[in-house]
């Protein structure tokens, strides 16, 4: 094990399929194939990216960097504030069951998820309702024999 392999524990990796896959994200958002790394329909959409923030500590084991969820609505407006929130809160208590999992051969392990902030609404500057969540992702490698 070296330093480097902090370079190969990316939490959007894991999560992305994750929330992807999981069947709660998909009954909130409408169906499957709304949940990826960019914005787009069918609306709505999770976003699942990398985040601003996290403590990256000695960069040699245990990390805790940010992935952000952001919830898209259509650009017509719907649905409303009240339900892109509920939206976005059901994809984050998703992510938290990720660390009771165990974790694939090669892949990084998940210890921990938490809230990193503020849930912000932040609407697109065309009108776009949008929230924010960043999620704080305690992660290791994956361990290699």
């Amino acid at each position: 094990m070296t330093a480097y392999n902090l370079a190969d524990a990316d939490p959007v990796s894991v999560l992305l399929p994750w929330l992807r896959e999981h069947p709660r994200v998909s009954e909130v958002l409408g169906g499957p194939g709304r949940v990826s790394g960019i914005s787009e329909a069918p609306w709505p959409h999770l976003r699942v990216t990398h985040g601003p923030g996290g403590d990256l500590r000695t960069l040699t084991w245990a990390t805790e960097p940010e992935v952000t969820l952001e919830v898209h609505g259509d650009p017509g407006g719907w649905p409303g504030q009240a339900e892109l929130r509920r939206i976005i809160l059901t994809c984050a208590t998703a992510a938290t069951e990720l660390p009771g999992v165990q974790a694939l051969p090669g892949h990084p392990v998940i210890s921990g998820i938490r809230p990193s902030g503020t849930l912000l609404w932040a609407p697109l500057a065309d009108g776009q309702p949008r929230w924010i969540l960043g999620l704080l992702v305690a992660l290791h490698p994956a361990v290699h024999s």
